[in-house]
């Protein structure tokens, strides 16, 4: 009777090493993916001078906050920037989150460096300071020639 105790704690130690090592494979993985995830988005946001995360794509957005980012990029006449849809890779989704450490979609980035989110984007176009955002990138924003038409 001993020895069927003794052959079961083995077989059930075994197991719990098993099951700990496949737990610690798993955790690896996420994080090597992880860590390959923050690398590709490193090289993302350097690619163009505007990006974009968002919801949807600028032509079908699907969520409201994503089409005020679109809508206020389209107001300054900025059309051509990355944009990538975060409903299509969690991956991503999550990934962004945590690269540029904060928690809401969509995410906007100029020249490799995190601008904000929606909120952050309608500060800046209501103060004035998107359109010289844009000049340092060397886009001159649509609403200095709407200026100058309406004088």
């Amino acid at each position: 009777m001993n020895s069927i105790f003794t052959t079961t704690a083995r077989s059930v130690r075994a197991l719990t090493s098993l099951s700990k090592l496949n737990q610690t494979n798993a955790q690896w993985s996420r994080l090597m993916c992880s860590a390959d995830v923050q690398k590709s988005l490193a090289e993302l946001v350097k690619k163009d001078k505007v990006v974009v995360f968002m919801k949807g794509t600028p032509a079908q957005p699907m969520c409201g906050f994503s089409n005020a980012v679109v809508q206020i990029l389209r107001m300054h006449g900025v059309d051509k920037y990355a944009a990538y849809n975060v409903l299509d890779d969690q991956d991503l989704r999550q990934g962004v989150k945590t690269f540029s450490n904060w928690p809401t979609i969509p995410q906007v980035f100029f020249n490799g460096e995190f601008v904000g989110g929606c909120d952050i984007l309608l500060q800046m176009h209501q103060s004035g300071d998107l359109v010289e955002e844009l000049e340092k990138l060397g886009i001159r924003s649509a609403l200095l020639d709407a200026e100058k038409e309406s004088k």
